[in-house]
C-alpha cells in the first residue's frame, strides 16, 4: 500500500534510493503512460498505444512493455535493456503533491514533491542520497524534480493533443494478435491507436490545424511506433528460450 509523504530535508535527510531496475522494485509494469514531448525518444524503442478510462471515456497515450500484466520485456538482470526509460517509470517513487500556504489561505496550492515511503526503493543504507549533508537536493532529487514538472506539463499537452484526435475521430479501437515460437498465441485488447484511413481523408484546413500545433507530428510517430510490436514478440521469444 502506497503511503505519499511531502518531501523535507528534515525527516527524510538520510533517505537513499535504490535505482536498480527490477520487478521487486515495481518495474514489472507492462505499459505507462506517455507524454507528447518524449514521443520522439519513445517511439524509437517502444510501441505507443492509446488506453480509455472506463469511468471517464479519457485517453491515455502509453507506452507497451509486454503482452500480459507485470511482464516488463526490458527488464534484464537489474537493468532495464532500453537507452530511454519513460518519464512516468524514471520519476518512481516520485509524484506530485499539492499543499496550500500557511501564510496566505486565499493563494493557489503550489506544486511540491512527495514520495512514497513505502516504496522498496526507499530506504537508508543503499542507493543515491536525496540531500546533501547541510540540506540542500543533490543532483539525483534536482533532476526527479525536473521531471516531475515535466510530466505537470505533459499532463495539460496530452489533453490538447488527445482533444484534438477525439475531435476528428483519429482514434480506433485496436486488436493485435500475437503468435509466438513456442506456438502460443496472445490477443492485445483495449488499446487505441491512430485511424490512418481517417486521418488521410482529412481536410486540408484539419490537417493544417494539426499540423501548426506539431500534433501531426507526433501522429506520425505514434504510426512508426507500431513497428516495435515486432520487437516485443522477439523479446517474448528470446526470454522463453532462456
Amino acid at each position: 500500500m502506497a503511503k505519499h509523504v511531502l518531501l523535507n530535508n528534515i525527516e527524510h535527510k538520510d533517505l537513499k534510493i535504490i535505482t536498480e531496475r527490477s520487478a521487486k522494485y515495481g518495474d514489472d509494469q507492462w505499459f505507462s503512460p506517455t507524454f507528447v514531448a518524449e514521443f520522439k525518444t519513445v517511439q524509437a524503442h517502444y510501441p505507443i498505444m492509446f488506453q480509455k478510462n472506463a469511468d471517464t471515456g479519457e485517453f491515455t497515450p502509453v507506452t507497451l512493455f509486454g503482452f500480459t500484466n507485470n511482464e516488463n520485456l526490458f527488464l534484464n538482470d537489474g537493468h532495464w535493456d532500453a537507452s530511454y526509460i519513460p518519464i512516468s517509470m524514471q520519476r518512481m517513487p516520485f509524484y506530485i503533491g499539492m499543499q496550500q500556504s500557511t501564510l496566505n489561505c486565499n493563494s493557489e496550492p503550489q506544486r511540491v514533491i512527495t514520495l512514497d515511503v513505502d516504496s522498496p526503493r526507499v530506504n537508508e543504507e543503499t542507493g543515491i542520497d536525496l540531500f546533501l549533508p547541510y540540506g540542500g537536493n543533490s543532483e539525483y532529487l534536482e533532476n526527479i524534480a525536473n521531471m516531475l514538472e515535466l510530466l505537470h506539463q505533459g499532463v495539460d499537452e496530452n489533453k490538447m493533443f488527445v482533444e484534438a484526435l477525439t475531435a476528428y475521430e483519429l482514434l480506433e479501437a485496436v486488436t493485435i494478435d500475437v503468435e509466438l515460437n513456442n506456438a502460443s498465441k496472445h490477443q492485445l485488447i483495449g488499446f487505441y491507436t491512430i485511424n490512418e484511413d481517417v486521418l488521410g481523408q482529412l481536410a486540408a484546413e484539419k490537417v493544417m490545424h494539426l499540423h501548426k500545433e506539431g500534433y501531426l507530428e507526433a501522429i506520425y510517430m505514434i504510426i512508426a511506433s507500431q513497428a516495435h510490436i515486432r520487437k516485443l514478440v522477439e523479446l517474448r521469444n528470446k526470454q522463453q528460450t532462456h
